[in-house]
């Protein structure tokens, strides 16, 4: 493909919040742009771009044939909030060998949760199997289990999973009792020992908005247990979390099991030809928790390890906020 078909390509997806159209997608949901058939007059313009069709071929079109059309998918009317977006399965695939620590993911997560100190909900841990093997970089997060420990564990039906996959908090029921930090094997859950900071809590806007769970735009309450959502608000508004757009070098892909199509802004891959090809897996899959979020092997990369080292502290990924 030559260079100025890359960047019309590439243009054209970040014109649909970097989620490619309908046609790439299928039946994703997650793009406030689609594409339909310019009409029949419009001149070629000789530049081509490819899409995927609903039934995973590949075509190559000149892009006069092609025109962008609003389309969006506003979920907020059409579900219930704790049971999720009717026929959805959303999953997140991790790449390894394309993680270099630049952290821009954590940096984008805390800012747009409101997320201080070592409260961070995504991070990333340096990782070697043995004195013989290379070192690589492990970006933890919630895996959003379809058998979550911590969902049966809870009391008070505070964790909760969805018919889409998620598993979320409703704050307002959590008694902070911490049997769901205990019961996750992953380690990814955080407890808020204290209110947030002045500074948080200043930047925040609460005007006419009604709390719920899926509302990351509020205040860590004091007492609860917090972890990564899978930016359900973003979600619904047709749009990816906040990691997945954040990271430079494509790491993470987000999409819908159930229309096996996975993406990462730049490109949108099958998820499950994805999977096999790179040998993808989950972590801790003896215990049964049958996570979400898939992982590919750290081979054949793209940086050397070193490069990540400059903003790695050992066991403390996030600077906790100056006490001045």
């Amino acid at each position: 493909m030559d260079e100025n078909n890359k960047k019309t390509r590439r243009k054209f997806l970040d014109r649909g919040l970097k989620l490619g159209v309908a046609g790439v997608l299928g039946g994703i949901g997650l793009s406030k742009l689609s594409a339909k058939f310019a009409p029949d007059d419009k001149a070629p313009t000789g530049e081509t771009m490819e899409l995927m069709t609903t039934d995973g071929t590949i075509v190559e079109i000149d892009t006069s044939e092609v025109m962008e059309v609003e389309h969006h998918h506003h979920y907020s009317m059409d579900y219930n909030v704790r049971e999720g977006i009717p026929n959805r399965k959303f999953v997140m695939v991790v790449d390894l060998a394309k993680c270099k620590n630049a952290l821009k993911c954590q940096q984008s997560c805390n800012k747009n949760h409101y997320i201080t100190g070592d409260n961070a909900w995504l991070k990333v841990y340096k990782m070697q199997e043995s004195a013989d093997t290379a070192p690589y970089w492990l970006p933890t997060m919630c895996q959003h289990c379809d058998k979550p420990a911590c969902v049966t564990v809870c009391p008070v039906d505070a964790t909760f999973k969805r018919e889409d996959g998620l598993v979320l908090i409703d704050n307002e029921r959590c008694i902070g009792c911490r049997f769901c930090m205990a019961a996750c094997p992953y380690s990814t859950r955080v407890f808020n020992w204290g209110d947030p900071g002045q500074e948080v809590t200043l930047n925040m806007d609460m005007t006419g908005v009604e709390p719920t769970p899926e509302y990351a735009g509020r205040p860590s309450l004091k007492g609860t247990v917090d972890k990564c959502d899978f930016c359900p608000h973003m979600v619904k508004e047709g749009e990816l979390p906040h990691c997945v757009t954040a990271c430079p070098n494509g790491v993470f892909y987000f999409g819908d099991k159930y229309e096996d199509t996975v993406t990462n802004g730049e490109e949108t891959l099958r998820l499950s030809k994805l999977l096999e090809d790179k040998a993808g897996y989950r972590l801790l899959e003896s215990l049964g928790t049958e996570p979400s979020v898939y992982y590919l092997p750290p081979v054949d990369r793209l940086v050397d390890f070193e490069e990540g080292m400059s903003e790695f502290k050992e066991f403390e990924s996030v600077e906790k906020p100056s006490e001045e």
